[in-house]
């Protein structure tokens, strides 16, 4: 149900694929949202420098969140498959070594990591997000909801990947410096295993005549918040037990903060902040519906798209 001034008002409908229950006529079962305000927590790390760091996950991805106070390192041994960090700050900058290549990247960028070893120098004091699936299972241990998928959420389909790049593992930079096109939502990347879209910035509060409710048929959505202050509207479908019906909810969460939403809820984010409001969302596997739209994942070049959804 999107307002017709939305790009996403132009996708077509897309169907449980053939792992999800729902696509063998099981019965939805009503999970929960999750709202993990990071700075609410203590973190799971801290180094001596007094950078701090958060873990947050869905059933098929887990988000790290870190405060870099001054610069950082981080590493990753033995990483099972690939992985997103995004410098949103301009004033953090990496030196990324990983794959046999020493890469130099500037702020405000976003880069695919391979799988294995690595190590990031960070220089420079804002925020740093790293992306992973569900596979790095040492950091889905350190999430601040790991509680919430000690059993598996059946509505969520099999997280497969998606086909490797032609090109090889390897490094891969994009600035976000991307200017808005008419008829593109955000600006999207993905890689073999993850798709993240990089709203841009709202300043002040969003229309509430212009929201954009909708549903997943068997994804999660994790909505990050890095500044500003959003409400997460979300609406749980009737199923044939009553007991498992759910209230509508209307939570505020501030920066930052991870919201994942669990499909089949009905949901839209309004940005309710005095000043500037930005939201990140993150999806595993990429999204086939943001990929067949043509100009859309900015990075499409590098990565096939698997010939059936599914």
């Amino acid at each position: 149900m999107y307002h017709t001034t939305d790009p996403r008002a132009a996708l077509a409908p897309t169907a449980p694929a053939a792992s999800a229950p729902l696509a063998s006529g099981l019965a939805a079962i009503s999970y929960p949202a999750d709202y993990v305000l990071f700075h609410d927590a203590p973190p799971a790390a801290q180094d001596s420098a007094g950078s701090r760091h958060w873990y947050a996950r869905g059933q098929n991805f887990v988000v790290g969140y870190s405060d870099c106070a001054d610069g950082m390192t981080v590493r990753r041994a033995g990483q099972p498959d690939e992985w997103i960090l995004l410098l949103p700050g301009a004033t953090t900058t990496a030196r990324i070594t990983a794959g046999g290549q020493v890469t130099n990247a500037a702020g405000y960028c976003l880069a695919v990591m391979p799988p294995g070893d690595s190590e990031i120098e960070i220089t420079g004091r804002g925020p740093v997000v790293r992306v992973f699936t569900s596979n790095a299972a040492d950091l889905c241990a350190l999430a601040i909801n790991a509680g919430s998928y000690d059993q598996e959420h059946q509505n969520v389909a099999a997280l497969r990947p998606w086909p490797a790049a032609p090109a090889g593992p390897m490094v891969r930079v994009y600035s976000l410096d991307v200017p808005r096109a008419e008829g593109r939502l955000g600006r999207i990347w993905r890689c073999s295993t993850l798709m993240v879209n990089m709203s841009f910035p709202i300043q002040g509060p969003r229309d509430e005549t212009k929201l954009s409710p909708h549903s997943h048929a068997d994804f999660e959505q994790g909505s990050l918040v890095i500044e500003g202050e959003y409400v997460h509207h979300i609406r749980w479908p009737w199923t044939p037990d009553r007991r498992a019906w759910r209230e509508d909810e209307h939570q505020a969460c501030g920066s930052p903060s991870l919201t994942v939403i669990p499909p089949p809820a009905v949901h839209t984010s309004q940005a309710i902040g005095a000043g500037t409001n930005h939201l990140i969302d993150v999806f595993a596997p990429p999204r086939h519906d943001f990929s067949e739209r043509p100009g859309w994942v900015l990075n499409a070049a590098d990565y096939p798209v698997p010939p059936t959804a599914g």
